[in-house]
Formats: C-alpha cells, sequence, structure tokens
C-alpha cells in the first residue's frame, strides 16, 4: 500500500512526496477524506534488487543437470 495525504498537507510536502513517488511508492492525495489523486512516477523506477526476492518464482526439474542423450556424441 502508498502513502495517503490531505491536500493541504500535500501542498506543504510537495518536493518530498515527489521524492517518495520517484522512489516507487504510491501517493494517495485526499480532499475531505476522499482519495482524489495518485501521484507515481511515469517512467518504471529502478528498484534496489533485494537478495532472495525471487526465491520460489523459479522452478528447476530435478534431472536439470542430468546429461542430454542428444547431447552424447558431442561430449564424447
Amino acid at each position: 500500500m502508498g502513502r495517503r495525504i490531505e491536500l493541504n498537507e500535500a501542498k506543504r510536502q510537495l518536493e518530498s512526496l515527489f521524492e517518495v513517488a520517484l522512489k516507487g511508492e504510491e501517493v494517495l492525495i485526499a480532499q475531505n477524506d476522499q482519495p482524489v489523486l495518485k501521484l507515481i512516477p511515469i517512467c518504471k523506477v529502478a528498484r534496489e534488487r533485494k537478495a532472495g526476492s525471487a526465491k520460489g518464482l523459479i522452478k528447476l526439474a530435478s534431472d536439470f543437470d542430468a546429461p542430454i542423450e542428444d547431447f552424447r556424441t558431442y561430449t564424447e
């Protein structure tokens, strides 16, 4: 989830909200407690790489490193 802020406060903090959005965090600007604007960057934000963030997303076959029969002639 992103950050939510009232319009009057957003006016005072625009520069810091700009930095927050550039880091990839969504900023919702509300008026009378109702969200009316979403501040997001136009270009894709490069996020900092984090070790282990893709854990569990890649599955390898149990025989992944087994010799491939079709290539046996190339290795002999």
